[in-house]
Order: structure tokens, then sequence, then C-alpha cells
């Protein structure tokens, strides 16, 4: 069968070079019979390094080399190419060019007889399907030749993307033939990557795995890749968009890329490997980087990247997946399996585009079927992955079951003796409730004993300062009484001799007149009677003075202090400082600047223990700094802002460390020696304040002294304030 052909074949061509021999000088290479042929053998190709020749430069040059490849494969390349084929007609049916290479950019047919350019066609992926004279993907020029006729043809060009050509001369109905054949194959892999598209996007919106996401957008690109490099998807998707396509050859293959590593990393769950993942990132950012090459018009770099990174991510991806199935991954054999096919398709295509394979009709769909069988195997891992999981799920709920059972003989053994434990542990909560109510109690006899006896030694100061304070003018009352009381005593006796004097009937008048004068001037009655008026006074300023210290000490204790009262803060602080006078010294000064102020309602006698307590620490403050030498100054300020009352107490004594500062107000905290503070007054200071809803700070620095900062409003507002003294 096969050596009846050749000579029949080999016949026609004996026919042709004869006719050709009569005809004309020149001889025609090819003599085309009905069924296509590839004639890569036959042509002559011609390289314009810069894309200047013209037609007539072309029919004119020397310098066509003879094809020795049945499939010329140019490369990639910015270059032109010319290829020249001569041609007879020996059949009575139209023959056409079929050029099955649809990504070519840039194509013009030129048929020439005597020299003379007698026909052209411009086409190429850049140009519309729909603006072809045969509607389709491929490139079909028809000879226009008749039985027995001859021409030379010329075929221009330029591409950016790998340049291969597959040209075929045929018959018309022959050529529609291989057409439809190629089309039947072509819709047997679009449907069965459209079946398992609608499968594992179904599966994914059932388990909302996202191993399931990543492997759908994977079999969309996949066939989409694979469609567009057979120009299916510019023929059918976007007949009228050659921008698209040509843009898709990049895209598509980029996005695959993409997807395959993000469902690898999902699939065998490595994003706990970090540095494999990293990897796989940067591999992923490539051909972000490729994409967007192409997209500002660097196709052919692009295209000249996106394969070697195609290639160093399957062998990375293909290497990672034998690691893990040394480590036990079922899952992982599956994934090499199907990896394994997919990776053949790719390495035959690839040298198939480079010239290493022969172009035919299965290594230009070996990616089909190579990614055909890819989808349907990775199908099963992911679904053999399911039942992994399930079984994986069900052991482990078995276990739990177990567990659980476990724990419940555990507890039900338990529980006789955890009811013992109840039972004894109850026995000894109640007695350490006992001891426990017993310690509270005596721990609020001892706060009450410490408050008490903080108000016991501000008492003490209080009777300290007082006893001083009127022992002064009791002292200068005492101290004019007796002299007072002689000269009573002295005028008495005077009184007496004038009344013998004025009652004697034997001296006449002027006689007594004398007597007298001379007993006053005897008594110095004069002197008498200035010492009497001089220790009167005295005795009453003595007395003024008390009542005064009696009135300031009345303001002072308040003992109606458990009502809310309106109360001058000014006069409070005026008593204060009565009491604390004795502790002043000649050496203190006190500097008071009181501003117009109106009363508010507090509690007046627990607001002058504050101010108490804050000026008796200011002046001990002062006092370790001086010495009881000269210097030492204490301001009292108060103002009126906003409806409070500011009073500020400020001294330029030793101040606070931030040790101090943090502590100052904390109850039982004090810096004075064992023996002499309880701790508790500004704790009482800090509470009485939050009672009448105020608020009080301080400013302090070591060395040069400390101002507290008191703020209160001047209606009072009840407010729930916790005792921080015995927290």
């Amino acid at each position: 069968m096969h050596l009846m052909s050749f000579l029949r074949n080999y016949s026609l061509l004996l026919l042709a070079l004869l006719a050709c021999c009569q005809l004309s000088a020149k001889q025609y290479n090819v003599v085309s019979t009905s069924e296509s042929k590839l004639v890569g053998t036959y042509t002559e190709i011609l390289t314009d390094d810069n894309g200047t020749l013209s037609i007539s430069d072309v029919l004119r040059s020397k310098k066509f080399i003879p094809s020795e490849k049945t499939v010329p494969n140019l490369g990639i390349s910015d270059k032109v190419f010319w290829l020249k084929i001569d041609v007879t007609n020996q059949l009575e049916q139209e023959l056409v060019f079929h050029l099955k290479y649809p990504l070519l950019d840039y194509l013009t047919f030129y048929k020439v007889k005597d020299g003379i350019i007698t026909d052209s066609l411009q086409t190429g992926e850049t140009r519309p399907v729909v603006d072809r004279e045969f509607h389709h993907q491929d490139f079909i020029y028809n000879l226009g030749l008749a039985r027995g006729e001859s021409a030379t043809y010329y075929l221009k060009i330029k591409s950016t993307e790998q340049i291969i050509v597959p040209l075929y001369v045929g018959s018309i109905q022959n050529t529609y033939d291989n057409v439809n054949n190629a089309d039947v194959l072509s819709a047997l892999y679009m449907g069965i990557i459209l079946v398992m598209f609608l499968y594992n996007i179904f599966v994914y919106f059932t388990v909302r795995d996202k191993s399931y996401l990543y492997y759908v957008i994977y079999i969309l690109f996949v066939g989409l890749t694979q469609l567009g490099l057979q120009g299916y998807t510019y023929s059918f998707f976007w007949p009228q968009l050659p921008w698209l396509a040509n843009q898709s050859v990049i895209l598509f293959p980029a996005i695959t890329g993409i997807a395959a590593i993000e469902f690898f990393k999902n699939f065998l769950q490595i994003n706990k490997k970090k540095r494999l993942t990293y990897v796989l990132n940067i591999l992923n950012l490539f051909y972000v980087v490729n994409i967007c090459l192409s997209l500002f018009g660097k196709h052919m770099l692009s295209q000249m990247l996106v394969q070697p990174n195609a290639m160093l991510a399957s062998v990375i991806i293909l290497g990672a997946a034998i690691n893990m199935l040394r480590k036990g991954s079922r899952s992982a054999g599956f994934f090499i399996l199907a990896w394994s096919v997919f990776l053949v398709g790719i390495l035959v295509f690839i040298l198939k585009d480079i010239g290493i394979v022969p172009y035919n009709d299965f290594t230009n769909y070996i990616l089909h079927i190579g990614s055909a069988v890819e989808v349907v195997v990775l199908s099963f891992a992911l679904g053999d992955r399911i039942n992994i999981l399930r079984k994986e799920k069900d052991a482990s709920q078995k276990q739990a079951l177990l567990a659980l059972e476990e724990n419940a003989k555990i507890i039900s053994e338990q529980n006789v003796i955890l009811e013992t434990k109840v039972n004894e542990r109850t026995i000894e909560l109640k007695q350490s409730n006992i001891e426990l109510n017993n310690t509270l109690k005596e721990l609020k006899e001892a706060e009450a004993q410490l408050v008490e006896s903080e108000k016991m030694a501000s008492l003490g100061q209080l009777t300290a300062g007082i006893a001083h304070e009127i022992n002064n003018p009791i002292n200068f009352v005492t101290s004019n009484v007796k002299p007072l009381k002689r000269d009573v005593d002295m005028i008495i006796d005077m009184l007496a001799k004038i009344e013998d004097i004025s009652t004697d009937e034997h001296k006449d008048a002027q006689q007594k007149k004398k007597e007298i004068k001379d007993l006053k001037e005897e008594m110095d009655y004069d002197y008498l009677k200035t010492e009497i008026d001089y220790l009167l006074n005295g005795i009453t300023d003595g007395s003024n003075r008390t009542a005064e210290i009696v009135k300031g000490l009345r303001i002072f204790s308040r003992l109606d202090e458990d009502d809310l009262k309106m109360a001058d803060i000014n006069e409070g602080i005026d008593s204060t400082l009565v009491i604390v006078r004795n502790t002043l010294g000649i050496n203190i000064d006190i500097v008071k600047e009181y501003g117009d102020i109106p009363a508010i309602e507090c509690y007046p006698g627990k607001l002058n223990q504050v101010f108490l307590n804050i000026i008796t620490n200011g002046l001990q403050a002062i006092r370790e700094k001086y010495n009881d030498e000269k210097g030492g100054v204490m301001t009292i300020s108060t103002s009126y802002s906003d409806g409070n009352v500011n009073i500020r107490i400020k001294d330029n004594g030793m101040g606070m460390d931030e040790n101090t500062k943090k502590k100052v107000f904390e109850p039982f905290f004090t810096t004075k020696p064992v023996g002499e503070g309880t701790g508790l007054g500004m704790s009482i200071v800090y509470n009485t304040i939050n009672k009448h809803n105020g608020k009080i700070g301080f400013e302090s620095v070591v060395g040069e002294g400390t101002e507290f900062i008191i703020t209160l409003p001047v209606a009072h507002v009840t407010i729930q304030t916790e005792d921080k003294v015995g927290q």
C-alpha cells in the first residue's frame, strides 16, 4: 500500500518536472496531491535581520537557504523571515496553503508568476478572524492554481512568539477534513476539562477546601492555555480582539503557573516549610513580572522568560513532591503521577518548539493529552485526599469516643473518692470560715484602732497646740493677778486711812486735806492707778486672746461635722494655722495668698483635718531641710474658677523621690521613723477629698519642695466612693 502510494507520488513528481522543463527554464519543487502534505523541506528561507527588505528586494535576492526540516522552527526572534516555495497543481481541485500555527503575529502571502506579483494576502494574529477569507484560527490561503498551473509563493513572517511554520499544501476539501478532525480532538479535550472544572467546583462549594478552589482555577486556565495555543480562544471568544489574543499567550500560562503553585502548597500542606514556600513565592513573583512585561509591550522578552520559569517551577515542585513521598505522603504519590505526565507533555512541547523533536500531530497535541491526564488524576487525588481526611476524622472521633468512655469510667470511680474528699473539705472549709471570720473581726478591730490611733495622734498634736496657744495668754493673766491684788489691797488700805482722817473731828478741813494728800504721795497713788490700769488691760488682752483661741478651736473641730455645712475655706485654713502655730518656730514663714472665694458645701471638720495633715507634713519637710535655720517658707493660696475652689499648699522642703510619689496615698505608708506615725494621714486626706467629690494632686521635686493642689466643688454632689483605708 505504501509502495503504491510512493510510486504514484514519484510518477506525479516526474511528470511535473518534465512539464516544467518544457514550459519554462524554472523548476518547481512541489507537486500537490489531494492529501495535505507538509512542505517544509521544499521551502527556502531568507532572514531579513533589519526587517527592511521589500518583496522586490526578496525577488532579486540570492540568499535563500533550503530548509532541511519538515516543519521549519525559527525560534523567538525580532527578525523578519521570508519563505519561498514553488507549487504545481496536478489536480482538478483547488489547492490551499494551510499554516497550522495560529500564533504568528504578522503573515503575508505573495503569489509570483514569471517574476510578477499576481496576488497577495495580509493576515496574522493581529488581524481579526472575522476579517479573514477563511474564518478560522489557522491561516489558510487559496493558491489560485488551475490544473497544470505553477507559481512561486513567498511568505513574510514576523512574530514575538515562537516562530514555527507547519505549512501544508492540499485540496480545500482535504484541508476542511483535517481542520474538522482537529476541532473534534480539541472539543473532546475541552469536554474533559469542562467536566473536571464543573465537578471540582461543585466539590469546592461542598467541602470549602481551598485546595479545590486553586485546582478549579488551575483547570480553567490550563484549558484556556491549551485552546489558546491552538487559536480556539481567539476564534470563538474574542475574534475581533487581536490584542487580547496576543496577550493571552503569556497571561494564561502565567496564571496557570501561579494557580499550580498555590494548589501544590495547599494540597500537600507545605506552608510550614518556610524556605520552600519562599522559593515558590519568588516563582509566582516572576510570573507576575512576565505578565507585566507583556502588558507593557515587552512581549518577546516575556515570551522568552515564561517557559524557563515554568520549567524551573515544575522541577522544584516535582522534587518537593518526591521528598514528601519518601516521608510517606500518599497524596504526594498521586501528585507525582499526574505532574510527571504533564511535565513529559511540557518537555516534548518545548523540545518541539526549539526543533529537537519533530513537529507532528502527536507533538502538537501532547499538551492536550498531558494536561487532560493530569486534571483527571489530580481530581482522583483530591477525592482520595477527602477519603484520607475522612478516615483520619473517623479515627480521631473513635479515639475521642474511647477517651470519653475512659474518662467516664475514671469519673465514676473518682466520684466516691470526691464525695469523701468533699465532705472532708467541707468540714475544713467551715473551720477555715470560722477562723477567717475571727481574723476579719480582728483586722477590723485593728483597723479601727489604727484609725483611732491616727485620730489620737492628731488630737495629741491639737492638744499640744491648744495648750501652747492658751498657755501664753493665761500666763499673762495669772502674772497680772498678784500685782493687781497687791495694788487693790493698797488702794483699800489707803481708802481706810482716808476714811479715818475724814472722820476725825479734831482736825479742820485744811488739815484733813493736807494729810490725805500726804497719804497719796506716800502710797504713790498716781503710779498705783496707772499700774492697775496696765494690769487690767493685760488681763483683758489675755482673756480676749484666749477667747480667740477657743473660737479657732471651735472652728477647727466642728463638732457638727457629720452634717453638710456651708463653710469658708479661708477661715478653716486660718483655724488650722492656729493649731500648728506652736510648731512653726521663728524661722518658718507662712505666706497666705487668699482669693475671694465663696463658701462651699462640705464637712468642715474633715476638711480642717485634711489641711492639718498636709501642713504638718510640709512643716516637717521644711525642718528636715533647714534644721531650724532661717529660709523655710510655706505658701497657702486659694482661688475660685469654673464652680470649684482651688487650694494650693506649697513648701520648699525636702521634696519626694519617685518611690514616695507612687505610695504617698497608700494606707500605712510613712517616711517617719517607727513609732512616730501610722501612715494613715495622707490616705485619710485622699478619701476625704473623694468624699467631697473633689480632686487632689501634687507636684514634687527632690530638694526643692512639694505642692499639693486640691480642687473642691462649691456644690456638693453625693457619689459612691470606696474608702481606701483598710483596703
